[in-house]
């Protein structure tokens, strides 16, 4: 097993399902030097659309064989829908069970919203309850800059602790990294798993309010995206809480206020505590 400071790791990675979790993942591995193209393997039913997407990464075993991935890949991302997984996991269940190919040495990490450990066990019954993952990451980790929990089955960690270290690794090479019980990954997944679609839609209200105000449009963008990062990045970095940094700018009757009795005016803060809460509802009731 691959030591944290000794990079890129050695382990082959898979993905069943090329989507934008799963390219997300590659391409911040690979951006970070944590993996080489040439160990990633992906699958997916349109293989020429996939070789066009995964292609400009350097990845060139693609593949519509789920079975190549179980078979040749040591950690394996499971990212298709979660509607899927009744139809995909018995497939990967049946190679885990025909396979001669040494299976306790591979890891199954599920990024489906919803899919518990417990699901995962009884559509897989064949590979060993140690080996299975559950994770929720958000697609900024492609940036370097996501945010991912993970959990297991908390009796069988030490049985395949080496993978478990390195599946910790590589999330934490692109972002935040948290190991949680798993009654808390739904709420996380209201969280930080759709939180970036909440931010995107911020970003682009703030936009369109300085066109509004007379801002070429372009400009607005970039000013409107850097000053989320700036003040996400200033809450990071300062330790401050929100509400504090929201006061030092905020001076007497000036500009600022006036712009958050608006927010305050338009439920802001409820609204977006509404969207977590019901997000995180969606994936109890997937699960």
């Amino acid at each position: 097993m691959s030591q944290n400071n000794d990079l890129p790791l050695k382990e082959t990675i898979g993905f069943i399902g090329g989507g934008n979790m799963a390219y997300a993942i590659a391409s911040g591995l690979i951006s970070k030097g944590v993996l080489k193209a040439e160990q990633i393997w992906v699958s997916a039913t349109a293989l020429e659309k996939l070789r066009n997407r995964w292609s400009p990464l350097g990845v060139t075993h693609c593949t519509i064989n789920n079975e190549d991935i179980v078979t040749e890949a040591d950690i394996i991302f499971i990212c298709v829908k979660p509607q899927l997984c009744i139809r995909i996991l018995p497939d990967i269940d049946c190679v885990a069970k025909n396979t001669k190919v040494n299976m306790w040495g591979k890891l199954f990490v599920s990024i489906m919203a919803g899919v518990t450990l417990d699901r995962l066990r009884t559509l897989m019954p064949s590979v060993n309850k140690a080996n299975l993952v559950r994770a929720m990451p958000n697609t900024p980790l492609q940036v370097g800059v996501g945010c991912t929990v993970f959990c297991s089955f908390s009796d069988c960690l030490s049985n395949n602790y080496a993978l478990h270290k390195t599946v910790q690794f590589m999330f934490g090479a692109l972002g935040l990294a948290y190991e949680v019980k798993e009654s808390q990954i739904n709420a996380v997944t209201g969280l930080a798993g759709c939180g970036p679609a909440y931010v995107y839609e911020f970003i682009e209200a703030l936009a369109d309010g300085g066109v509004k105000q007379g801002i070429p449009r372009d400009m607005a963008l970039r000013l409107a995206a850097q000053t989320v990062m700036g003040a996400a990045k200033t809450v990071l970095e300062t330790g401050k809480h929100p509400a504090v940094l929201k006061d030092e700018v905020c001076s007497p009757g000036g500009a600022t206020i006036h712009g958050v009795h608006a927010l305050e005016q338009g439920s802001m803060r409820g609204t977006v505590m509404n969207a977590v809460e019901r997000a995180a509802n969606r994936a109890d009731q997937l699960s």
